[in-house]
């Protein structure tokens, strides 16, 4: 089955309706909400690096709670084992046999909160799940389910006692974002309902979980016409020659961007990409994934920075293949 007018037209009413919900409890952030959103149904994840108190936590729930799914919340300290995160097998006496005990990786949402916190052993065991969905305990493969996504989060500004994440790591988030501050209007709303300290719990389902594995099947039927595809391909080359970074885009980088640009195709009622879904994304999708020169870095140049370049110097095309 492929996308079609029809198909494309229900998929951005049914995005619209999970953007209107999840907004009623994280409110004025409509285009974060979207992006996270595009991300889950491109099968991707999340970094969030933001402040403490933005509304991290209230993002994965109010998501869970509008997809009909379940969310966790892990908080990532020094003394965070593996198994903390993917569970552990235990011998049952009774029935005489191992029993696996799940872990709270198993969720619809995951909310990794400070995950440069917990050492670099304790974050490996999220490279397999983030990457195929299951997790291997014992020899045994156990699958976490559809949908699935992981929202991590990092404290820009305390790094003390902190693990940095590594580049092969970094690479498996398909976009990294902040929330950021509300605005005054929307702080006053904010202040005025602060009584309900739960405010997720109150929203309903808009869709269910199957749905959700529906609507992820249906986007990546979206038509990429070559001339996007080649495009995407000389902004990557582009990040990879420019003489301020060590390390550009990767392939699986590139990959991200075909899968997240056709959700926001589909979202704006789009059975194909055009060449504005990829500009729309670039910053979010690549900038994270570049390591910068350090001379380059220490004289003020940005990943993002880079990305506008790239996006300045290489030509959109104007027609299809």
């Amino acid at each position: 089955m492929s996308m079609t007018p029809e198909h494309a037209t229900w998929f951005r009413d049914t995005f619209t309706r999970l953007v209107d919900n999840v907004d009623l409890a994280l409110m004025g952030k409509r285009d974060v909400v979207g992006l996270v959103l595009s991300a889950m149904l491109a099968e991707g994840h999340v970094l969030l690096e933001d402040a403490p108190g933005t509304g991290k936590t209230s993002l994965a729930k109010a998501l869970a709670a509008s997809v009909q799914g379940t969310s966790t919340r892990i908080q990532f300290t020094p003394d965070l084992l593996p198994s903390d995160v993917t569970g552990v097998t235990i011998y049952d006496q009774q029935a005489h046999r191992f029993e696996f005990h799940r872990g709270p990786v198993f969720a619809s949402i995951v909310l990794a909160d400070e995950i440069n916190r917990a050492s670099p052993k304790t974050q490996s065991a999220l490279l397999e799940v983030m990457e195929e969905s299951r997790v291997t305990v014992d020899g045994v493969p156990h699958e976490v389910g559809r949908p699935f996504l992981v929202i991590a989060t990092q404290n820009p500004i305390e790094q003390a006692g902190t693990y940095a994440l590594p580049e092969a790591q970094l690479d498996r988030f398909m976009i990294k974002t902040s929330i950021g501050y509300p605005s005054t209007a929307v702080s006053e709303r904010i202040l005025a309902g602060a009584v309900d300290r739960n405010p997720s719990a109150r929203l309903k389902a808009v869709i269910t979980t199957s749905a959700v594995a529906d609507m992820a099947d249906l986007a990546a039927t979206v038509h990429v016409d070559p001339a996007v595809a080649r495009y995407t391909a000389q902004l990557v080359e582009a990040t990879r020659e420019s003489g301020s970074v060590r390390l550009g885009v990767s392939v699986r980088g590139a990959i991200s961007m075909m899968r997240i640009a056709r959700v926001r195709a589909a979202a704006h009622g789009r059975h194909f990409v055009v060449p504005d879904d990829v500009k729309a994304l670039a910053p979010a999708v690549w900038a994270h994934r570049l390591v910068m020169d350090p001379e380059a870095e220490f004289s003020g140049t940005t990943p993002d920075a880079v990305v506008q370049r790239a996006l300045a110097d290489v030509q959109a095309p104007l027609a299809r293949a």
